[in-house]
């Protein structure tokens, strides 16, 4: 028997594995649009581009610098394992490249953030390593 299962880290399935495996690796990568004319970059992954629609999108590898947009600190979560985490941040960040990516910031307290500041990717595992590891940002000061 496999136990209970999981809802703080999403299923791993053929498209997403690269995502998963680079995050293992300390690596985050979003998906960019190679169609003539766009050219963006866009995170969560998809298998087309959100903005033209084109299929002709590539892993790409982001340099793991982004800035708050917006954040919660969240108190109560009844749902598991999220109440063992609270009090936490949940937050929206701006990556370097462009897209916009919901995220949690760890090592800051709530009343130490603010919009603009500058944030550097970590990640979340477990020991076991049998979950993949997990983005999430803290303050490019704090940031190894």
């Amino acid at each position: 028997m496999r136990g209970l299962p999981r809802f703080d880290v999403p299923e791993v399935d053929d498209f997403t594995r690269p995502y998963w495996d680079a995050a293992t690796q300390g690596r985050l990568l979003i998906r960019r649009c190679r169609a003539g004319g766009c050219g963006k970059a866009h995170h969560y992954p998809r298998e087309f581009c959100p903005r033209c629609w084109s299929e002709d999108v590539v892993w790409e590898e982001a340099s793991g610098r982004a800035t708050l947009y917006t954040w919660s600190v969240v108190h109560v979560n009844d749902l598991p394992p999220f109440g063992a985490r609270v009090p936490y941040v949940a937050a929206v960040v701006d990556l370097e490249e462009g897209p916009r990516m919901m995220t949690e910031v760890i090592d800051c307290l709530g009343s130490e953030l603010r919009i603009g500041m500058r944030l550097r990717v970590a990640y979340r595992g477990e020991p076991e390593g049998v979950l993949p590891a997990v983005p999430v940002f803290r303050p490019a000061a704090e940031a190894g």
